[in-house]
């Protein structure tokens, strides 16, 4: 049996890392298959060697979060568990401190991983960002963080938000109601992003106004558009033609940020996805940059990342 011992400079802080009913500390000892305690003023780790020296890493990682004030969740435990296994837990530090704004109720907004922080960094260094990746990467709920946190401080006059209406199994005939209410549906996701960040009235009086704008991808035809921002969300779902077209709406003063899972595409057979396709052809375009989820990404349920790699794998089978 190896034991190891780290301090802690207050109570505080190992309550914070144990968390309530012990919940990050089993998560933890579950994973690595150690003990901790805590005693005092230290935190007592044992078990085999090579599992206490990465379970140690962990803690350090941890109490790096909890000391930039952040607390701590299922979610990011494992996410700093998944680093120290691949010897990466020094590169928390580019995750502390980035706020991107603050929802409605007053939560901030921050990216949880680092390939979110780096979705994030090329929105801000570039005119026009594809973020392609699995579902719960954040890829639509970061990008209308953006584009708020833009608006708010007046870099853009309006956001403007769209999606493909290409069904995923069902038809939109059988949908009551007139065509803004056939559609209405497939942008509901990007509805519920605003109306976390601005809340439910000051988007409606923003909507109201036209400075914010959530319409399918055909209200896009012909059209140039200056200074906003503009999102297109399930971009997966868009033909090689609808992508040119809808990124050749690109006007001065605006950003586009581009999203979508390419595991994901409700086109018909044979078609090509304008997605898959865009990022092949703009790759070394300067001033557009390209961001690629993985399933360590994920900041859901820990049973969707499960799911991810269970499909991942299936589909290598199938390609074998």
């Amino acid at each position: 049996m190896y034991e190891q011992t780290i301090s802690v400079d207050r109570m505080e802080q190992a309550v914070s890392l144990f968390g309530n009913f012990d919940e990050n500390v089993k998560i933890l000892e579950s994973h690595y298959g150690v003990k901790i305690v805590s005693r005092g003023s230290e935190i007592k780790i044992t078990g085999e060697a090579e599992y206490v020296s990465k379970a140690c890493k962990a803690v350090n990682g941890l109490l790096l979060l909890i000391n930039r004030g952040e607390a701590l969740s299922e979610q990011n435990v494992r996410y700093v568990i998944s680093l120290a296994d691949d010897g990466d837990e020094d590169k928390l530090t580019a995750l502390s401190g980035d706020c991107i704004c603050i929802t409605s109720k007053g939560k901030p907004v921050k990216p949880k991983t680092l390939g979110q922080k780096k979705y994030v960094d090329s929105i801000r260094g570039n005119t026009i960002t594809l973020g392609a990746g699995p579902a719960g990467t954040g890829k639509t709920y970061l990008a209308v963080a953006m584009a708020v946190k833009a608006f708010r401080a007046k870099e853009v006059n309006r956001i403007i938000l769209t999606r493909p209406a290409v069904e995923a199994g069902e038809k939109l005939g059988f949908l009551p109601g007139d065509l803004q209410q056939k559609v209405d549906p497939y942008l509901r996701p990007l509805y519920d992003a605003l109306f976390d960040m601005l809340g439910a009235e000051s988007f409606q009086k923003y909507q109201e106004r036209g400075s914010i704008e959530v319409a399918p991808l055909a209200y896009m035809r012909g059209r140039t558009l200056d200074d906003s921002f503009i999102i297109l969300d399930e971009a997966q779902n868009t033909t090689r033609e609808q992508m040119k077209m809808f990124l050749t709406r690109l006007g001065f003063g605006s950003k586009i940020v581009v999203t979508g899972d390419v595991t994901q595409i409700d086109l018909p057979d044979g078609k090509k996805s304008g997605l898959v396709d865009a990022m092949h052809i703009l790759k070394n375009v300067d001033d557009i940059a390209i961001n690629i989820f993985t399933e360590k990404d994920v900041v859901r349920h820990k049973l969707v990342q499960d799911i991810i790699k269970a499909y991942e794998k299936q589909e290598e089978r199938k390609k074998k």
